[in-house]
């Protein structure tokens, strides 16, 4: 099940119909003209729910969908490379770099991640001479990363200048002056591929829940699988891919930026066919380094502390995230808990056979 034009109301998932949840869409022509009431609509997205689709479908943000399609034909090239290639490059730094199947903690208990992901981050296409593997170093891989990088910070700029323009905020407390590209941060564009899982037999299932740490994430994928959990609900539901759009969530850095107005959104992905092998593409727009805000336990720190916290935490063996603070997976946002773990591991068990249910 891929792309849609109409977004169904529940899909079957473990045995049982869970929630396709709705989104606002924003269109990004409209933002770029700041029409007062797209920006009225996009702080409402942002302080309600804390994501939305982002509508590319006009002349402006066209480009940005052809740089997806190119990234994705890069990205079939590198993951079908052999692993020691892959593995050359390793992981470089937690924004730059490779990341093998089960280097995380899975979405299920007692299960690692079931995605390998390579990361470009934005500072690092900006140099001369950028580390990026050798399997898609010639010019014109660097320049489709160029463009992607490009594109997706043109979006969340322009995200971030039209909240900042319906917050009233003026001068350096404008969200953009903080996320400059001269500046260092650890922005970064990270190329997803989920490898087929069986959660009965597989111990590389999905990716789990969290918020990011990012200020807002830019996310392109043609395939189902993301879950989100908004504030209030009682389960995960899926989001529907929809035709020219991207999904937009708020991370962690811009909630705590807003003075915890904004919500970050919970998240997960998990096989809705798990025959499938299914890619992604995100950009994780985040301040500088130096930036300086009050998280989600009251402490005053930087956006690179923050980032290390919580990447550390993030990629910790299961029983070390047992015993990290609770502030940290999820930024401090509260979960209504309706199904415990366990027993999302014991309906997964009864199969994952999926289908849609139109209403």
């Amino acid at each position: 099940m891929g792309i849609t034009t109409e977004i169904p109301k529940t899909v079957q998932w473990s045995g049982k119909p869970v929630p396709v949840y709705p989104m606002q869409t924003v269109d990004f022509s409209r933002l770029l003209s700041q029409e007062p009431a797209e920006i009225e609509k996009l702080v409402r997205c942002c302080q309600d729910e804390g994501f939305f689709y982002i509508d590319l479908q006009g002349i402006d943000g066209r480009r940005m969908l052809d740089d997806q399609q190119e990234t994705l034909k890069l990205m079939h090239r590198f993951f079908e490379s052999p692993l020691e290639v892959k593995n050359e490059y390793g992981l470089v730094s937690p924004h730059l770099g490779y990341e093998p199947v089960g280097s995380r903690t899975g979405v299920l208990e007692n299960t690692k991640d079931g995605y390998e992901m390579i990361k470009v981050s934005r500072d690092e296409i900006q140099r001369d001479a950028p580390h990026i593997p050798r399997n898609i170093k010639n010019s014109g891989d660097i320049k489709v990363l160029e463009n992607a990088i490009a594109g997706a910070n043109i979006i969340t700029k322009t995200i971030l200048s039209a909240l900042s323009t319906g917050l009233g905020l003026t001068g350096a407390a404008r969200f953009e002056n903080s996320h400059r590209n001269h500046r260092p941060s650890t922005s970064t564009l990270a190329m997803m591929h989920y490898i087929p899982s069986d959660p009965v037999t597989d111990k590389n299932i999905g990716h789990q829940k969290h918020t990011d740490i990012s200020s807002l994430t830019l996310l392109f994928s043609e395939q189902w699988g993301l879950q989100i959990r908004p504030p209030g609900a009682k389960e995960f539901g899926f989001v529907a891919p929809k035709v020219g759009t991207a999904i937009v969530n708020v991370g962690d850095s811009l909630r705590f930026a807003s003075g915890h107005t904004m919500q970050s959104c919970i998240h997960r992905v998990v096989p809705l066919n798990n025959e499938e092998h299914r890619y992604s593409i995100a950009y994780f727009l985040r301040a500088e380094d130096e930036t300086m805000f009050t998280d989600s336990a009251g402490r005053y720190v930087t956006a690179g502390q923050w980032h290390d916290e919580k990447f550390y935490a993030f990629t910790a063996p299961e029983f070390e995230q047992a015993q990290a603070p609770s502030y940290l997976l999820l930024g401090g946002m509260k979960e209504n808990v309706a199904v415990t773990e366990t027993e999302v591991h014991e309906k997964a068990n009864e199969g994952m056979k999926s289908e849609v249910t139109v209403y």
